[in-house]
């Protein structure tokens, strides 16, 4: 494996996102749900950095099988708590097309909440291809499979500090 993004540069990178976040909803209900399990890592880090009141939610939906897209979104989860009145952030580790995110933004929408954006790790900025664009972005990178950080292959390799291509 290849490093990609290193742990220092994750961390510092959390902080400049979480300021970004936290002066844009300052005062609002912020409702943070976080798409599970590969955004994990990432919102609970994301999270301790915004410095504002928030509720914290995680949903579990994948659009993945064996390291490739179906084509497909599967929901496996609902949420605990209403929408309606909140404003939400949804957090996602990767964005690939933006499938994932297409169809869980529209979801959310249909639910009631005073708005929906969107915030993701990495972005690989698949030319031609993209759904959906995020609206905070950690990194952009080149369109490698990568691991580490919450990410993983067959659920491996999430565990790792940093960010590195599979190779």
């Amino acid at each position: 494996m290849r490093i990609l993004v290193t742990q220092s540069q994750i961390a510092q990178r959390v902080k400049e996102l979480a300021a970004e976040i936290t002066k844009y909803y300052d005062g609002e209900p912020l409702t943070v749900i976080v798409l599970m399990n590969g955004a994990m890592i990432f919102a609970a880090d994301l999270v301790r950095e915004i410095k504002l009141p928030l509720r914290w939610e995680a949903f579990s939906c994948s659009s993945y099988e064996n390291d490739s897209s179906s084509g497909r979104l599967k929901v496996r989860s609902e949420l605990k708590n209403p929408v309606t009145d909140r404003h939400l952030l949804i957090v996602d580790d990767v964005l690939d097309r933006g499938f994932t995110l297409l169809k869980v933004t529209e979801f959310f929408k249909n639910l009631g909440p005073l708005s929906v954006r969107t915030c993701v790790l990495l972005n690989k900025n698949v030319s031609g291809r993209s759904f959906s664009k995020p609206d905070w972005t950690g990194f952009v990178i080149p369109d490698h499979y990568v691991v580490g950080y919450g990410l993983d292959s067959n659920e491996e390799w999430r565990n790792l500090p940093y960010i590195a291509v599979k190779e």
